[in-house]
C-alpha cells in the first residue's frame, strides 16, 4: 500500500499550507490503521525533525493520478 505523508521540514514554526511537504512510502501492512502508524514511525525514526501533520492512503485513482504529475517518488529510508 503507497501511504502519502504531509509534513513540515521543523517543527520548530508553526505549520503553514505553504510549506507543506509530502513524501510517499510503499508499506506492508493489514490494515490501513496499522499502515499509518508504520509510516509515521519510520518517519519518525529516519527524520525526527520533520513535523508530520497527515498520512493518508492513495486510492488506485489517487496513485495513478500522482503518477501523472511527476510528483510521485517513493522514499526509502
Amino acid at each position: 500500500m503507497i501511504y502519502k505523508v504531509f509534513y513540515q521540514e521543523t517543527k520548530d514554526r508553526s505549520p503553514r499550507r505553504e510549506t507543506t511537504r509530502s513524501l510517499y512510502l510503499d508499506i506492508d501492512a493489514s490494515s490501513e490503521l496499522e499502515g499509518r502508524i508504520i509510516a509515521r514511525e519510520l518517519v519518525e525514526k529516519n527524520r525526527p525533525e520533520y513535523n508530520v501533520e497527515y498520512i493518508e492512503l492513495l486510492s488506485d485513482k489517487l496513485l495513478d493520478y500522482e503518477k501523472e504529475t511527476g510528483a510521485f517518488e517513493v522514499t526509502e529510508f
